[in-house]
């Protein structure tokens, strides 16, 4: 069973469709398996988004990540990354076709709803990240 990482972004938070994307996950066959929310402070996000920290959208990003909780889960499931980014669609809400989470309640490319693990070892990473081996229950 493959592990991923997702954040319930705060543009997902603030519409309140924590239980909808999260049922979208569930109704797909993934378990959540860790889940938790919190702040997400300047130092995690430098960490977070390291590969494109240096990029000059970098500060508006992580205004935005930093700006209310997010909810941090991490599902397990039969190939769980690539089923969590199919359901999730492109990650410019603007070119996520209609019937994909994205393309359902997301606006762009940041105000995209949630983050998810785009591989095997990032997903390793992200959920070390966010989640003691104590917090994650499989």
């Amino acid at each position: 069973m493959e592990k991923t990482l997702i954040i319930l972004k705060p543009d997902c938070m603030e519409k309140r469709l924590a239980g909808v994307v999260l049922d979208r996950f569930q109704k797909a066959g993934l378990d959540i398996v860790a889940a938790k929310l919190t702040r997400l402070h300047d130092t995690l996000l430098r960490e977070h988004y390291a590969h494109i920290a240096t990029r000059p959208f970098f500060p508006a990003l992580a205004q935005f990540m930093g700006s209310r909780p997010v909810l941090v889960a991490v599902l397990q499931g039969e190939n769980a990354i690539a089923r969590v980014r199919e359901l999730l669609g492109p990650t410019d809400s603007a070119k996520a076709p209609k019937g994909t989470i994205r393309g359902d309640y997301g606006t762009d490319v940041t105000v995209n709803i949630c983050h998810a693990s785009d591989s095997p070892e990032n997903a390793s990473a992200e959920i070390n990240r966010f989640f003691a081996p104590n917090e994650v229950f499989a």
